[in-house]
């Protein structure tokens, strides 16, 4: 969707486009069999209907259908079988039907990689393999006849997804956790260029997540850390999530921090919460990513009074994009006067970018307590 998001009290075809889908999802009425409900306008019931579906699929739950609401709404409505299926470079398909068959191969005991709904280069070999066992075409198409297939063995064969998924994140780890000197992270500081956030004074979202980042590579690379930043704290460059994620993958890092500040139309929110990949909709995630927000959730918190909002799984794009573990890091609230103004203190923000380097630090420390075989 290119137009504006769209928002309580808007109308128009976007927002005829938008109620149709919510609707074959069965999360909203059709238009006018509720009193005042029009075919082209973002009510109060569109409104309800968007927070809903924002929080079944690990969204930010603001009523608001912007780039990432849109495009889950988009993936929402494919289910298995509805289309052929294939690994295509440069636009990888995306959708509930290719997660269902991520799924389904996953719990025959393919290496799928990550139940994330996107046919790429691991899904695609994971279904060649598939097709070679079982005596069909090899040709990474996923059609009537790889589906046939799929549909005897799921009834006949499951329950291997968990036991290796969990035994590869393990492995991962293993290989991870040799000791910090020389492994590459990316840092990427929220927004940047034009998109500047919320000012609270002299302090500004963007400012305060790039110095916060800046803070963090010091120490990073005094360890022997190689640290990459996906913006300069001074740059006009302005990259969205899918783009930050494409930087880190292609520079094959070994971890994903996202350092940002936030702010709401209230002043009572407040605090620090980590953000980690997770699918509410199969119950999948990074346990990499979930091991590592745990360790900067509580090393923050432990150095600064920061009210500790947890760590939670989301399906933001950044998170859901990247390849390696990667996490989110909201330090507090402009939108707060009291986190503001521990932020335009500059050694709370040392505070806070100690926490974080020491919580990677212990990430890749040798000799790791084993992964928890559920995301919590």
């Amino acid at each position: 969707m290119s137009s504006p998001a769209s928002r309580r009290g808007d109308s128009g075809a976007a927002v005829a486009e938008i109620r149709d889908r919510l609707h074959r999802l069965g999360l909203l009425p059709e238009p006018g069999t509720t009193p005042d409900s029009s075919p082209a306008t973002f009510d109060d019931a569109v409104d309800e209907a968007v927070r809903a579906f924002q929080q079944q699929r690990g969204l930010t739950v603001d009523g608001v259908v912007g780039v990432q609401t849109f495009r889950h709404l988009e993936e929402a409505r494919w289910q298995l079988g509805d289309r052929i299926l294939s690994f295509r470079a440069g636009w990888l398909i995306s959708g509930d039907d290719v997660r269902s068959l991520q799924q389904r191969l996953a719990s025959l005991g393919f290496h799928v990689d990550r139940v994330d709904g996107i046919f790429g280069p691991q899904t695609d070999r994971a279904l060649r393999e598939f097709q070679r066992s079982v005596g069909v075409d090899s040709d990474g198409t996923c059609g009537p006849e790889t589906y046939r297939a799929l549909a005897r063995l799921a009834r006949t064969m499951s329950g291997g997804a968990v036991s290796s998924t969990t035994l590869r994140e393990l492995t991962a780890l293993e290989s991870l956790c040799t000791g910090v000197a020389n492994k590459v992270v990316v840092i990427d500081p929220g927004h940047g260029g034009d998109d500047l956030g919320l000012t609270h004074g002299a302090l500004t979202e963007s400012t305060v997540a790039g110095d916060l980042a800046r803070r963090v590579e010091g120490r990073l690379a005094a360890l022997g850390v190689q640290v990459l930043l996906t913006r300069s704290v001074d740059s006009t460059r302005s990259m969205d999530e899918s783009q930050r994620a494409a930087f880190a993958n292609h520079t094959g890092a070994d971890l994903v921090l996202s350092v940002h500040v936030d702010s709401v139309g209230t002043p009572h929110a407040a605090g620090c919460a980590t953000f980690y990949y997770g699918d509410p909709l199969v119950g999948t995630g990074s346990r990499l990513g979930a091991r590592i927000a745990d360790m900067v959730q509580e090393e923050i918190c432990a150095r600064t009074d920061f009210t500790d909002c947890r760590t939670h799984a989301m399906t933001w794009d950044l998170l859901r994009l990247t390849r390696m573990p990667a996490v989110r890091i909201e330090c507090g609230y402009l939108s707060n006067p009291r986190d503001a103004q521990r932020l335009s203190d500059p050694s709370f923000r040392d505070a806070v970018a100690e926490g974080i380097a020491s919580a990677v630090v212990r990430f890749f420390a040798p000799d790791p307590v084993a992964l928890e075989p559920q995301i919590t």
